[in-house]
């Protein structure tokens, strides 16, 4: 059922000659470099990760820092976020195939970019505290005119991440995270989806009592929204379960009062708030805790074998290095009507032992039906395929 999947270096190897020169020598040292480093785009290796049967995966470019959130431009270039940098970058297609692709700088100086999204020759781009907009040139992938569009959202603090998606309904949805791992909130904007007018204006709250969300993808069948949760810590170590959520308009998740495991709700035994957990929602999918859901997909390409077209895909960016090993991997759900949605993994062994590979961070479908993962502990961005 399950295939590891390796790529190993090539090694090029030279005959050995006597009587050589001092000048042929440093010719040919130099020679030999120079080989290697146009090979060096091609012999890259991905993590040896393991992959559902009939999938492979490959690297399409390293070196890039702590790359997070993807998103697509309409000629088909990967556009990768880099909030430790400042900046935003565009994964243009090689001319090769297997050639690395050479990051092109989009836009810089920004602090903590997050969440990124391009619409109607615009690229969004969600700051830590605050959300652009630029003219986006996908000839020379350049974006410039800046206008700021939600300049007073919380920024920074315990979860300092902002992601955004447009609806369905042309709204702009943000993602905000809590200020703390477990309080009472001042601005009702934290732990929540808020939505937006495409100019900023009316915002409206969309959903609440989520500690930490972070990816948001909406459904390309129905049109409902989903969203990854990041649970609370407790003092002793432990923590309830992270979640996957269908998010309702005007639900109350829980956080911080109440916590979902096993499909029912209970008080929060350090808080003690003043919920009794009665009239909040349940999420629809419990995730091992610590398993940090982050980004998240669906699957609307025709690469992949028919059976997961309408698949969403999560990336578990994994538990923190003091915690017992949790997520470090991307699974699969299986979204069917009327029964419940079925967990499968898909791409493994991110972490093995203690030795960790790669954390993934966002997924996406590319315009070629792959699927797209960023990883910002191995600095790349890799693509996975069905084998023909």
């Amino acid at each position: 059922m399950w295939a590891v999947t390796r790529i190993m270096r090539r090694h090029a190897r030279g005959r050995r000659r006597r009587g050589q020169g001092f000048p042929l020598a440093i010719r040919r040292i130099v020679a030999v470099l120079g080989a290697l480093g146009a090979s060096a785009a091609t012999a890259a290796e991905p993590p040896p990760l393991a992959l559902a049967s009939g999938f492979r995966i490959e690297l399409v470019a390293d070196g890039l820092g702590a790359p997070r959130m993807l998103a697509l431009d309409s000629s088909g270039a990967l556009l990768v976020s880099i909030p430790s940098q400042g900046r935003i970058v565009a994964l243009p297609a090689a001319r090769r195939p297997e050639r690395l692709r050479s990051p092109v700088t989009v836009a810089e100086g920004l602090r903590l970019p997050h969440g990124l999204a391009v619409r109607d020759g615009h690229l969004w781009v969600a700051e830590t505290g605050r959300v652009l907009r630029f003219r986006y040139d996908v000839t020379t992938h350049s974006a410039t005119e800046p206008v700021v569009i939600i300049r007073d959202l919380p920024a920074g603090a315990h979860h300092w991440t902002r992601s955004i998606a447009f609806g369905p309904d042309g709204r702009l949805y943000v993602a905000i995270g809590s200020s703390c791992d477990i309080c009472r909130e001042g601005d009702r904007r934290r732990a929540a989806i808020v939505s937006y007018a495409l100019d900023g204006s009316n915002e409206r709250l969309v959903a609440r009592g989520l500690r930490n969300p972070v990816g948001l993808a909406f459904d390309p069948t129905t049109g409902a929204l989903w969203t990854t949760v990041n649970e609370r810590d407790w003092r002793n170590g432990g923590a309830p379960p992270d979640f996957l959520a269908l998010v309702r308009e005007g639900a109350d998740y829980g956080w911080p009062d109440c916590y979902a495991r096993g499909g029912a709700l209970a008080p929060d035994p350090e808080f003690r708030g003043a919920s009794d957990c009665r009239d909040l929602t349940l999420p629809s999918v419990e995730l091992a805790p610590h398993a940090a859901p982050l980004g998240l997909a669906f699957y609307t390409g025709t690469q992949f074998p028919p059976a997961y077209r309408g698949s969403l895909f999560v990336a578990l960016h994994g538990s923190r290095a003091e915690l017992a090993p949790a997520g470090y991997k991307i699974v699969r759900i299986v979204l069917t009507a009327n029964r419940r949605p079925r967990l499968e993994d898909f791409a493994t062994r991110w972490r093995a032992g203690d030795r960790v590979w790669g954390r993934p961070v966002d997924v996406l479908v590319g315009r070629d039906g792959a699927l797209y993962v960023s990883d910002d502990h191995g600095g790349r961005v890799l693509r996975i395929t069905a084998v023909p």
